[in-house]
């Protein structure tokens, strides 16, 4: 008898190129996974931080100088702004108290924090109390249509009025 050859399996040119293509897309498919990977990670990374901020606008318009007579200390607690005129000059200090973020009211020697028991004199200085430093100033200025604006994002120095 004669002895079987084993079979061995032929490989012809069709079998090289089967296997090019199972390379080719298992490298494609690769890719594509991590390409979508990347792409998914960097959108999270920039989608995460909202575009719109929803607090209270900084800058914002408080009325006509004629509202505002000399010798006035007007408080607007929804702002949290004090509006001061001492003759033709126009001032805003804040009303939030420097120590832990209370809403100070305007008294006859300043302010005052019911609060904590911060004292604060007319210009916003500290005279007694835990607060660590003076109520900030903000810019003050005139608007084109003649109202007065305080614009919040802006600390300008103690002392510094708009003339109106």
């Amino acid at each position: 008898m004669p002895v079987a050859q084993k079979a061995r399996p032929q490989t012809n040119e069709s079998d090289e190129e089967t296997m090019g293509r199972r390379r080719l897309l298992t490298w494609l498919s690769g890719f594509g996974l991590f390409g979508s990977a990347i792409l998914s990670a960097f959108s999270n990374f920039v989608f995460i931080k909202p575009r719109a901020t929803y607090g209270p606008p900084t800058r914002f318009a408080i009325g006509k100088p004629d509202e505002f007579p000399p010798g006035t200390r007007i408080s607007l607690d929804v702002r949290r702004v004090c509006v001061v005129r001492e003759g033709s000059k126009l001032a805003a200090i804040s009303t939030t108290c420097t120590h832990l973020g209370c809403i100070v009211g305007v008294s006859d020697t300043g302010f005052a924090c019911p609060c904590h028991g911060s004292r604060f004199d007319q210009d916003g200085n500290v005279t007694g109390g835990p607060a660590p430093k003076s109520l900030p100033w903000f810019k003050v200025s005139l608007k084109p249509n003649g109202d007065i604006e305080v614009d919040k994002g802006i600390e300008v120095p103690s002392g510094t009025y708009y003339n109106v």
